[in-house]
Protein backbone atom coordinates (compact mmCIF):
# COMPACT_ATOMS: atom_id res chain seq x y z
CA UNK A 1 0.00 0.00 0.00
CA UNK A 2 1.16 3.22 -0.98
CA UNK A 3 1.27 6.43 1.87
CA UNK A 4 0.78 9.68 0.35
CA UNK A 5 2.75 12.19 1.83
CA UNK A 6 1.13 15.89 2.50
CA UNK A 7 2.44 19.05 1.37
CA UNK A 8 1.88 22.78 2.23
CA UNK A 9 -0.21 24.14 -0.08
CA UNK A 10 -1.42 20.45 -1.50
CA UNK A 11 -5.33 20.32 -1.93
CA UNK A 12 -7.22 18.52 0.84
CA UNK A 13 -11.06 17.57 1.48
CA UNK A 14 -11.85 18.67 5.32
CA UNK A 15 -14.86 20.60 6.97
CA UNK A 16 -14.85 23.78 7.36
CA UNK A 17 -15.94 25.77 10.59
CA UNK A 18 -17.61 28.95 8.98
CA UNK A 19 -19.38 27.02 5.77
CA UNK A 20 -20.44 23.89 8.48
CA UNK A 21 -19.75 21.82 4.97
CA UNK A 22 -16.87 19.30 3.73
CA UNK A 23 -15.05 21.20 1.16
CA UNK A 24 -12.03 21.20 -0.08
CA UNK A 25 -9.25 23.14 1.85
CA UNK A 26 -5.89 24.13 0.94
CA UNK A 27 -3.11 23.30 3.31
CA UNK A 28 -1.41 26.17 5.55
CA UNK A 29 0.85 24.44 8.08
CA UNK A 30 1.42 20.77 8.83
CA UNK A 31 2.39 18.63 12.34
CA UNK A 32 4.02 15.21 12.71
CA UNK A 33 2.86 15.31 8.86
CA UNK A 34 -1.00 16.36 9.37
CA UNK A 35 -2.57 19.17 8.04
CA UNK A 36 -3.14 21.35 11.22
CA UNK A 37 -4.01 24.56 9.68
CA UNK A 38 -6.37 24.89 5.97
CA UNK A 39 -7.71 27.48 4.63
CA UNK A 40 -10.99 27.03 2.40
CA UNK A 41 -11.54 27.30 -0.72
CA UNK A 42 -15.36 28.25 -0.62
CA UNK A 43 -14.93 30.71 1.96
CA UNK A 44 -11.80 31.34 2.66
CA UNK A 45 -11.55 31.13 6.42
CA UNK A 46 -8.52 30.29 7.90
CA UNK A 47 -9.12 27.17 10.62
CA UNK A 48 -7.17 24.41 12.22
CA UNK A 49 -8.04 21.13 9.95
CA UNK A 50 -10.88 19.17 10.77
CA UNK A 51 -11.48 15.43 8.85
CA UNK A 52 -14.80 15.63 6.51
CA UNK A 53 -17.41 13.93 8.27
CA UNK A 54 -19.55 11.22 6.84
CA UNK A 55 -23.08 11.17 5.41
CA UNK A 56 -25.87 11.56 7.90
CA UNK A 57 -27.80 8.98 8.42
CA UNK A 58 -31.58 9.60 8.42
CA UNK A 59 -31.73 7.49 11.91
CA UNK A 60 -31.75 9.56 14.76
CA UNK A 61 -29.14 9.32 17.89
CA UNK A 62 -31.41 6.48 19.46
CA UNK A 63 -31.14 4.33 16.97
CA UNK A 64 -35.14 5.04 15.70
CA UNK A 65 -36.88 6.27 12.70
CA UNK A 66 -38.65 9.41 13.91
CA UNK A 67 -41.86 9.20 11.89
CA UNK A 68 -41.73 5.00 12.85
CA UNK A 69 -41.91 6.49 16.27
CA UNK A 70 -44.68 9.11 15.44
CA UNK A 71 -46.57 6.39 13.90
CA UNK A 72 -47.02 3.90 16.73
CA UNK A 73 -47.48 6.93 19.26
CA UNK A 74 -51.03 7.54 16.49
CA UNK A 75 -51.98 3.69 16.81
CA UNK A 76 -51.67 3.93 20.33
CA UNK A 77 -53.68 7.08 20.80
CA UNK A 78 -56.39 6.80 18.04
CA UNK A 79 -58.60 4.43 19.68
CA UNK A 80 -59.49 7.03 22.17
CA UNK A 81 -59.83 9.73 19.91
CA UNK A 82 -63.48 10.80 18.85
CA UNK A 83 -63.61 12.42 15.53
CA UNK A 84 -66.62 13.91 15.84
CA UNK A 85 -65.60 16.24 18.57
CA UNK A 86 -63.13 17.17 16.30
CA UNK A 87 -62.62 21.31 15.36
CA UNK A 88 -62.13 22.14 12.11
CA UNK A 89 -58.30 23.50 12.06
CA UNK A 90 -58.18 27.37 11.26
CA UNK A 91 -55.18 29.02 11.38
CA UNK A 92 -56.89 31.90 13.44
CA UNK A 93 -58.40 29.84 16.24
CA UNK A 94 -56.54 29.34 19.59
CA UNK A 95 -55.87 25.53 20.50
CA UNK A 96 -55.34 24.02 23.77
CA UNK A 97 -53.03 20.52 24.26
CA UNK A 98 -54.96 17.34 23.93
CA UNK A 99 -57.75 19.32 21.38
CA UNK A 100 -58.90 17.07 18.51
CA UNK A 101 -58.32 19.22 15.06
CA UNK A 102 -59.79 18.34 12.02
CA UNK A 103 -57.27 19.52 8.74
CA UNK A 104 -58.50 19.38 4.97
CA UNK A 105 -55.51 17.77 4.13
CA UNK A 106 -54.06 15.77 6.77
CA UNK A 107 -57.20 14.75 8.52
CA UNK A 108 -57.81 14.09 12.45
CA UNK A 109 -54.65 15.59 14.30
CA UNK A 110 -54.30 16.09 18.17
CA UNK A 111 -52.13 19.01 19.67
CA UNK A 112 -49.42 17.83 21.04
CA UNK A 113 -47.76 21.04 22.74
CA UNK A 114 -47.69 25.11 22.25
CA UNK A 115 -44.75 26.23 20.46
CA UNK A 116 -44.51 29.57 21.20
CA UNK A 117 -47.86 32.12 21.01
CA UNK A 118 -49.02 31.42 17.58
CA UNK A 119 -47.74 27.66 16.71
CA UNK A 120 -49.06 24.34 17.83
CA UNK A 121 -47.72 20.68 17.39
CA UNK A 122 -50.00 18.77 15.98
CA UNK A 123 -49.65 15.00 15.90
CA UNK A 124 -51.48 13.34 12.70
CA UNK A 125 -51.47 9.89 11.39
CA UNK A 126 -48.36 11.19 8.89
CA UNK A 127 -46.60 12.07 11.54
CA UNK A 128 -45.86 15.70 13.48
CA UNK A 129 -46.65 19.09 12.15
CA UNK A 130 -46.02 22.36 12.82
CA UNK A 131 -49.67 24.60 12.64
CA UNK A 132 -49.80 27.75 12.76
CA UNK A 133 -52.42 29.41 14.78
CA UNK A 134 -53.67 32.42 17.18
Amino acid sequence: MQSITLAVGDAIKGRCTKCRKNTDHLILTLADENPAEVQCDACGRRHKYRPPTLAKQPATRRGGDPQESERKEWESLRPSMNSAVARDYSMTDAYKVKALINHPIFGLGLVQRVVGTRKVEVLFEDGRKTMRCK
